[in-house]
């Protein structure tokens, strides 16, 4: 499913984030390219004890994580994963992130297919597990929270839970759930959302207990206290019954301007970052920063595209989206941003590069071809007109792009996008806006014509289905539930999503994939841009086994970080 949109994935849940993008680094970085190798992890020993903050670019909109409102990554990243058990994390193996089962289970569970085409996921429960009151992680725990996504309204992504068939609680260490047809990316259910506590939320309203935080926990941590537009702090669950954390407290301080946070780092109000590639931070990590530590991991699952809202002029003609993609220099554009660090070629597929084997490189047919804009605007009935700008029926092709506000590497994104698009023939405005806004009312609303944002792959597991597959549209009928806010609805797509979905046989899968990413590129729903490449800073000051986790994010063993001993 994805995220970001956590600020949106299903195999890997597709999380939007606009703001994360999480970043770039070092003059080291120069040297890296997508593939390289993932970076060993900074190990330093630590104490027992004290407490330390971390600058976090982006406050979550809500703590509900099934809902759209938590699909922001940094809410993932800083409260669901220290708090809510998963059953598959994300770990490394053979220098592959891949999903192991996780403590919460006591082995991998059992899959079975069954003649008839259902398929039956045996889960079984860790007799230690359990939450931050005391009470047993059982398998009412599992139907509650499966339940609670398959049927509820507002719900970020349903993937995989639309399948779900019946669950099997009776028996309190195990859950088996039957789904109504085979189901590859499996491994996603109770792992991306994560479970709740059935025997504290069945009954009650789940948005409104968990929307402004939540006390219980089933992970390493708690959410001790969240100040709206200042800080999230956690401290440890006493009653984890893993790897207690080495640190007291720890502080997220919400630092959404770059310059800022790293004044804060400088000055040792906060003791690490995990910054998004800014114009001005790239400058100051370049300068040097004394006692700072670094780490940069190419490989990544964060992808930003500009997005184009398929029901809405002048995108709603395919005609138009190609001149659109021939009207761009996209290769141009990453190597101003990223060429410094290496990276000066566009990502040629939405499938990111966590999951590059399922990635085709159908986009590649798209560059700068002024000739093929006219071509093809032409040919759908356009004309230019006195001011260079094509016109259709009293109709121009004048549209907005939705931004989010402060972020300067994505203001000189929008700017260069401007000229190019201006001489191509199509007028852009740009409209700043806040991720709560864009997240919350206007995308999932489809009130835009286009916007810039990233992807976030929360899963090592492909699926595209949850950004463009027409059953996740969302809409009134639906609760405004699912994140294909694009409003793509491609003929033979969804059946191809279907497959990538549903297919056991990896080569079949691969290959229904590119199959995809070639009718996806046909149609131009939206254009990639670039994968982002992460990057952590930490203080001398802080030590454990830090390393970035290019899925679950640099805090997904916050646990084991503690005050350099």
């Amino acid at each position: 499913m994805s995220k970001s949109l956590r600020t949106v994935v299903p195999a890997s849940r597709r999380g939007i984030i606009a703001a994360l993008t999480a970043a770039a680094l070092v003059g080291s970085l120069a040297a890296c390219s997508p593939t390289s190798a993932t970076p060993e992890p900074s190990e330093v020993a630590v104490v027992d004890g004290g407490e330390i903050v971390i600058g976090a670019e982006q406050e979550p909109d809500c703590a509900d994580w099934i809902a759209t409102c938590g699909g922001s990554i940094w809410g993932t990243y800083i409260m669901q994963i220290p708090t809510l058990p998963g059953v598959f994390q994300t770990r490394q193996v053979d220098d592959e992130w891949v999903p192991v089962p996780s403590d919460l289970v006591t082995a991998e569970p059992e899959v079975e297919v069954a003649d008839d085409g259902t398929q039956t996921i045996t889960y079984s429960i860790n007799p230690d597990a359990v939450w931050s009151d005391g009470e047993p992680i059982t398998s009412a725990d599992f139907e509650y929270t499966a339940l609670q996504i398959r049927d509820g309204d507002d719900i970020f992504d349903k993937t995989g839970y639309d399948r779900i068939a019946s669950i099997d609680a009776t028996d309190p260490a195990t859950a088996v759930v039957t789904l109504s047809s085979p189901y590859a990316g499996w491994r996603t259910l109770f792992s991306v959302y994560g479970i709740m506590p059935a025997h504290l939320l069945e009954g009650q309203d789940r948005n409104a207990l968990m929307a402004d935080g939540y006390d219980f926990s089933g992970g390493p941590w708690k959410i001790d206290e969240w100040t709206r537009g200042t800080s999230v702090t956690l401290v440890p669950n006493e009653n984890y019954w893993g790897e207690k954390p080495h640190l007291d407290k720890v502080t997220f301080l919400f630092l959404p301007d770059t310059t800022a946070a790293f004044q804060a780092l400088k000055s040792g109000q906060v003791s690490a970052l995990y910054p998004s590639p800014q114009l001005d931070a790239l400058n100051q990590i370049e300068a040097g920063l004394p006692g700072i530590q670094s780490q940069v991991d190419a490989r990544s699952g964060n992808l930003e595209a500009i997005w184009l809202n398929n029901s809405a002029a002048p995108f709603d003609s395919v005609a138009v989206r190609q001149a659109f993609a021939y009207s761009i220099d996209r290769d141009a554009i990453v190597s101003r941003l990223f060429g410094s660090l290496g990276i000066d070629e566009a990502q040629q597929s939405f499938n990111s590069p966590m999951v590059a084997p399922f990635a085709a490189d159908d986009f590649s047919q798209y560059s700068l071809d002024l000739d093929k804009v006219d071509e093809l605007m032409e040919g759908d009935g356009w004309s230019k007109n006195s001011d260079g700008v094509w016109a259709k029926g009293g109709e121009t092709a004048t549209f907005s792009i939705k931004t989010l506000a402060g972020n300067k590497r994505r203001d000189l994104t929008v700017q260069v996008l401007q000229s190019q698009l201006a001489d191509a023939g199509f007028e852009m405005t740009i409209d700043q806006v806040t991720p709560a806004d864009l997240f919350g009312t206007i995308a999932p609303q489809g009130d835009f014509q286009a916007g810039i944002w990233a992807l976030v792959d929360t899963f090592p597991d492909p699926t595209l289905s949850s950004t463009f597959s027409s059953v996740n549209i969302p809409s009134e009928a639906n609760g405004f539930s699912g994140i294909n806010f694009y409003r793509t609805d491609i003929p033979g797509l969804n059946d191809l999503l279907a497959q990538v979905d549903s297919e056991v046989d990896p080569d079949a899968r691969i290959a229904a994939s590119h199959e995809a990413d070639t009718l996806i590129a046909e149609n131009v729903p939206s254009l990639p841009l670039d994968a982002v490449p992460n990057v952590l800073l930490w203080s001398d000051t802080v030590g454990g086994p830090l390393q970035i986790n290019p899925v679950e994010g640099p805090f997904w063993n916050l646990a084991e970080w503690g005050l350099a001993g």
